[in-house]
């Protein structure tokens, strides 16, 4: 298991010290959910890559590593490069190539990367088979398959499928296998409808990847993921690994969904009062949307937080406080329902706060580092990678 040891942690800044508004991670909350996912994949007998795009830190990954992680996901080449100078040889590069960006993966390919990249149509195929051909190069290339309508990929039993492998296969690149997303389990909020959609991603997955052996086209990696169906599935038979990756810090959406508690959220911004607006119960930090994104994700879930749920500085969350509204600047924090008359008094300027963000992804995006803390609230501050 991870430990606090293996984990940078030593600064000269406490908390209540930093600069704000500031993207804070609690470390031994981030290292109970990297242990509760890891300790999950093993028990139902699959590798795990986690997907970095979600903290794009290395200290963060590198956690997710050092508990049993085989590999990681990116989204962006740029993520792959940092993570490869960092040590990272095994990673797959989760988003459709087009021919622009092959010379870039070649790249990494040629500096020892052991880089899978992904297709989802015939054109694509094509071009990664010509370029190959053109420089000599074999990539190891996955065909994304579609079994939830939410996003990209192949229907399982889509014609396209074959044609698709064959191109690859008969072209020269390694045919390495199949993966898919079920990103509509972000809807879901009961235990039994998120079972059900991780058995309809393993199974879609798993036809997808039967068809092309009954082909006689090779298909070692069966690969799928979200953070809801990694902790939902009741089995993964035929699957051979795991990827999720907002699971490493959590968030409201994910509370909302039910896969987590407020109490598992490693993630939030610390943010200062500046101001009131007695008269509308109102108090206002130096947290707007420029900190916490605009994502509004709990928004169309059961429980909508507004742009996020307030917290005192140790973490513990008050109850109907929210970050109810936010210009580019300023976050106006006030009560669900009535308005709190008490909210100077209850307030002062100066007050340092923390918000839980509705989408880490797009909080931690909003920031150029991260400062993480133990439990003596000393600080470190880490680095996270910016752009494509």
């Amino acid at each position: 298991m991870t430990s606090m040891h293996n984990v940078p942690l030593a600064s000269l800044q406490t908390l209540d010290t930093l600069d704000t508004p500031a993207a804070v991670i609690d470390v031994p909350r981030m290292l109970h959910n990297i242990q509760r996912m890891q300790s999950r994949m093993t028990a139902l007998g699959v590798s795990f890559r986690p997907h970095v795009k979600t903290s794009k830190c290395v200290e963060v990954a590198h956690a997710q590593l050092a508990a049993g992680a085989a590999g990681v996901t990116v989204s962006t080449l740029k993520e792959a490069a940092r993570f490869f100078d960092d040590g990272v040889t095994d990673i797959l590069y989760a988003v459709g190539m087009v021919a622009s960006k092959l010379p870039a993966a070649l790249a990494l390919r040629r500096r020892g990367c052991d880089l899978k990249i992904v297709t989802d149509s015939v054109a694509s195929a094509q071009a990664i088979v010509a370029f190959g051909a053109e420089f000599g190069e074999t990539f190891d290339v996955w065909i994304e398959i579609d079994t939830d309508g939410h996003r990209s990929g192949i229907r399982p039993d889509d014609d396209a499928l074959l044609d698709v492998a064959r191109v690859l296969h008969d072209g020269g690149a390694t045919l390495g296998g199949v993966m898919t997303h079920a990103g509509s389990s972000y809807d879901f909020d009961t235990p039994e409808a998120l079972a059900a959609i991780a058995e309809q991603e393993r199974a879609g997955c798993v036809r997808a990847a039967t068809r092309l052996r009954d082909a006689g086209l090779p298909c070692p990696v069966v690969s799928v993921g979200s953070t809801p169906t990694a902790l939902a599935a009741a089995h993964l038979d035929g699957v051979t690994e795991v990827r999720a990756g907002v699971y490493v810090f959590f968030d409201l959406v994910m509370h909302n969904v039910g896969v987590c508690t407020t109490d598992e959220l490693a993630l939030s911004v610390l943010t200062t009062v500046i101001g009131h607006q007695a008269e509308k119960g109102w108090a206002i930090v130096d947290a707007g949307w420029m900190a916490m994104s605009r994502d509004r994700g709990t928004q169309k879930q059961k429980r909508d937080f507004g742009y996020g749920q307030v917290c005192r500085i140790d973490g513990s969350v008050m109850p109907g406080y929210v970050l109810s509204g936010a210009n580019q600047e300023h976050g106006i924090l006030s009560r669900e329902g009535e308005p709190d008359p008490d909210i100077v008094t209850r307030f002062p300027i100066g007050t340092l706060l923390r918000i839980l963000p509705n989408h880490a992804c797009a909080t931690g995006a909003q920031f150029p580092e991260y400062h993480a803390f133990g439990p003596d609230r000393e600080l470190a501050t880490w680095p996270r990678l910016h752009g494509w």
